[in-house]
């Protein structure tokens, strides 16, 4: 079983982090979607993968990462240089240049899962300041094949989020 803790928008908010980590101390990584307003060596970023979003001013945090995690290929992005609050078509053709299974991103601050083509697109949400769903929420993402995965909501406080019109398993084939 993989496992993969997502969060992105907590604008300035730091013991938050530290609890979600904690609570899911299972996860194999944990990321961060930019928009941490933290320094990059805050020990409330400990244990995140972090990109740099629009409102990070550390230029030494990566505007992107991509990686693989349990047979599967993960684009990390926060989508303000694709232009997510418009449109996904940005976001959905760099994500196809790159070979990803699986796009993360945040900025809109809007809870999001949902497959297009063959890809998985997820937005956490925001744990400070979310829009359209008032719930401040984040994800876990877990699965055992790689064509079958799991997208679990939470709220800030780690209980699972049930009415968010989302499919929990999503075939990838």
């Amino acid at each position: 079983m993989h496992k993969m803790l997502i969060v992105s928008d907590s604008h300035g908010l730091t013991t938050e982090l530290t609890d979600i980590l904690k609570r899911h101390e299972d996860v194999d990584i944990a990321l961060h979607c930019g928009d941490s307003e933290l320094p990059i060596d805050s020990p409330y970023l400990k244990g995140y993968s972090v990109v740099k979003g629009n409102c990070d001013f550390q230029a030494r945090f990566l505007d992107e990462n991509i990686f693989e995690i349990g047979g599967l290929k993960i684009f990390m992005t926060h989508g303000h240089l694709l232009d997510v609050k418009r449109t996904l078509m940005t976001l959905q053709y760099a994500a196809m240049e790159r070979g990803a299974d699986i796009v993360c991103f945040g900025h809109s601050h809007i809870a999001y899962a949902e497959k297009i083509k063959k890809q998985l697109f997820l937005n956490p949400g925001s744990i400070r300041l979310p829009k359209k769903y008032p719930t401040p929420s984040y994800l876990v993402l877990d699965w055992e094949k790689t064509s079958e995965v799991h997208v679990t909501f939470y709220d800030v406080h780690g209980t699972e989020i049930t009415d968010f019109p989302y499919v929990k398993q999503i075939n990838l084939d």
